[in-house]
Parts: C-alpha cells; sequence; structure tokens
C-alpha cells in the first residue's frame, strides 16, 4: 500500500490506483472538528491498510490505465469488502467526480451526513491539494507559507529550483527558511531572485 487509494504489488514495482476515488496525499493534513491540524494522508492510507488486513490479498478488476501508466481497479477483499467503496463510506476518501461515473455517490452522501473521517473538519479536495496548490490556513501557517503564494523555493545541492503546483515533486518538497528555501507568489519573482522552474 502506498498511500489511501494506491497499493503496491508485492515483488513489482507496479502500482494500482484505486478506481473513482480521491484520498489525501500522504503528507496532506487537514483539520479535525475541534480546529487541530491532524496528518489526515496518514489516517486515510492506515485505514486502507487495515481493511485489506494482514494477508494483503486484495482482489482488482481493472477499469482503466492512468497517464502514469498504472492500472485502476476497483478492488475487494477475500470478504468481498470493496475497498474503494469502504474508504468513501469511511470518510478516508472522496469520489472523485472527475472519473468515478458517479458509483460512489450513496457512499459519499452518508460520511458527509454522519461526519465520518474527513468530513468530520475541515480539508482540501486531494486533487486540489496536488495540483492547485490549495491548502487550508493551518497548513499554510505551520508551513510558513504566504497566503497566495504557492510556488516553493528549494535549494538542491548549488542548485535553487522553484517548484509550481501541478508539478510532479511539488507535494514531496518541502521548505525549510533556515536553510535559504523561501515561497514565491508568482514564477518571474522565483526567477528575479535567481531560482528555476523545475524540469518536472
Amino acid at each position: 500500500m502506498v498511500d489511501g487509494d494506491t497499493l503496491a504489488i508485492e515483488g513489482s514495482k507496479a502500482r494500482i490506483r484505486l478506481y473513482g476515488v480521491d484520498a489525501p496525499e500522504s503528507s496532506q493534513t487537514c483539520d479535525d472538528a475541534g480546529g487541530k491540524r491532524y496528518l489526515c494522508g496518514g489516517q486515510a492510507a492506515q485505514y486502507l491498510a487495515d481493511l485489506i488486513g494482514r494477508s494483503g490479498r486484495v482482489t482488482c478488476f481493472e477499469e482503466d490505465r492512468d497517464r502514469y501508466g498504472r492500472i485502476v481497479a476497483e478492488c475487494s477483499t477475500p470478504q468481498n469488502v470493496v475497498l474503494n467503496a469502504a474508504m468513501v463510506k469511511a470518510g478516508w476518501a472522496i469520489e472523485y467526480r472527475q472519473y468515478s461515473d458517479g458509483r460512489y455517490d450513496r457512499e459519499e452522501a452518508e460520511a458527509k451526513a454522519a461526519k465520518r473521517g474527513l468530513w468530520a473538519g475541515q480539508f482540501i479536495e486531494p486533487s486540489k491539494w496536488r495540483n492547485s496548490g490549495d491548502r487550508l490556513a493551518s497548513e499554510r501557517v505551520a508551513s510558513g507559507q504566504p497566503e497566495g503564494c504557492a510556488i516553493k523555493g528549494n535549494i538542491s545541492g548549488s542548485n535553487r529550483i522553484y517548484h509550481s503546483p501541478g508539478q510532479q515533486n511539488y507535494a514531496k518538497t518541502q521548505i525549510d527558511e533556515a536553510a535559504g528555501e523561501r515561497w514565491f507568489c508568482t514564477a518571474a519573482e522565483a526567477e528575479a531572485a535567481g531560482w528555476r522552474p523545475a524540469k518536472r
């Protein structure tokens, strides 16, 4: 298991992406019902691991392939628990409407009404967190990110590289201001300060 919506296949580099659902990224944080920040990406991954159980056995039916070449599938346990639906019903993934054909509407409505998982507090949709750099105020404050400034100025060796929302390494890039790294509001601002764009 890689995160709350991606499975690793033992003995292989192949990955299976759960069809029609989107769970928070591994490093994504959310606010709980009391407004306290927590690692919702880790909670979602743990819930999926618990659903799968110690045997690690699941049966998957391929629905598609994504742009990274991963199998996109609906997967179930030997006890016939459909992982995709169970993650949405528990509130640890949302229906990925762009790709889901409405298959998990009922589960999401139930989770939302019962305030389960992510729905108990506040969260940014995982796709927006990944691609647009949207963050909750609590996450911006914790990472030192000024509002409206989502470009990450990273220092790697002697290179000053900036990562824009939506790029491959954006989500996992952490900013360490003590090491001279910083946030930028625009690409032009980053380039004027001597940073160059990341290749991916």
